[in-house]
């Protein structure tokens, strides 16, 4: 492979990564149209590369999110299975809707949540004396040195939503992170950072069955996905290191901001411009 190629595509993973990990966003909004574009790749060929660059960041940046206490792995394994299930739905009903439609509905919804987080101010819920503390949680902000504790709340209303998110995810093949965090924020009330990190745990998952099927299938090319997983990687690792000191609240309003940018560039394509 040409040293500029290979370049390019380690600084393409480094700046996804970096996103991946602060917004828990993964990187298929940035992987899938630059492969095509600048690297001239096939879109199933750049499909399946992203999915092994999202494995990448998401290992990355769990490495360092699970050790610190940010990821809510319990959280995040209850919701992948409903997530897994709406993937499944939203394969089939997609078949019967145009892609400009799905890409419409997935723009508002994004705009919604993003216009509420911005309006609304986080709500952490404190654990009750009488919790069973099965959903009571813990992690130091290394931002302001304070530990913060919180319970999840609407499990049960949580996990049926999170379906409509693989349903969203699976539809418009964009990642459900921009639609699960803000769910996970505004109705369960998890801490910004912990659903940033807990839906960085859940992409790499969710990704990993979609990247072993194009690999049986022989269309990762390896290649341009070790490029994309080595940037990836390092990215998720800086990324890290900017959410951890990144006041909470600042951190609401700048993934608000990379939300609208990324509905816009959807909405742009579903209209044709890009």
């Amino acid at each position: 492979m040409d040293p500029i190629v290979l370049a390019g595509l380690i600084v393409m993973g480094l700046g996804a990564g970096v996103l991946g990990a602060l917004f828990g966003l993964g990187g298929g909004i940035i992987f899938v149209p630059l492969l095509m574009l600048v690297f001239g790749l096939a879109p199933t060929e750049a499909v399946a590369i992203s999915l092994i660059g999202i494995i990448a960041g998401s290992v990355g940046a769990s490495t360092v999110f699970v050790d610190k206490g940010l990821s809510n792995v319990r959280l995040g394994l209850l919701m992948e299975i409903t997530t897994a299930a709406g993937a499944i739905i939203g394969a089939i009903v997609a078949t019967y809707l145009q892609e400009w439609v799905l890409m419409v509905i997935f723009a508002a919804i994004v705009y919604i949540s993003g216009y509420r987080m911005l309006r609304n101010p986080e709500k952490v819920v404190p654990p009750s004396e009488d919790s069973s503390g099965r959903y009571a949680f813990r992690y130091s902000d290394e931002s302001n040195g304070e530990s913060i504790d919180y319970e999840v709340q609407h499990i049960g209303g949580g996990m049926a939503l999170c379906t409509v998110a693989g349903m969203i995810s699976s539809m418009t093949g964009v990642g459900g992170g921009m639609v699960k965090v803000p769910l996970m924020n505004i109705y369960m009330h998890v801490p910004m950072k912990a659903a940033s990190a807990t839906s960085s745990y859940m992409i790499g998952i969710t990704a990993f069955s979609g990247a072993v099927t194009y690999f049986l299938g022989g269309q990762v090319l390896l290649e341009y996905a070790a490029g994309v997983a080595i940037g990836a990687f390092l990215g998720a690792l800086v990324g890290t290191s900017l959410t951890r000191r990144i006041d909470a609240k600042h951190l609401r309003k700048y993934f608000s901001v990379v939300v609208f940018i990324m509905a816009t560039m959807v909405l742009l394509q579903a209209v044709g411009v890009l």
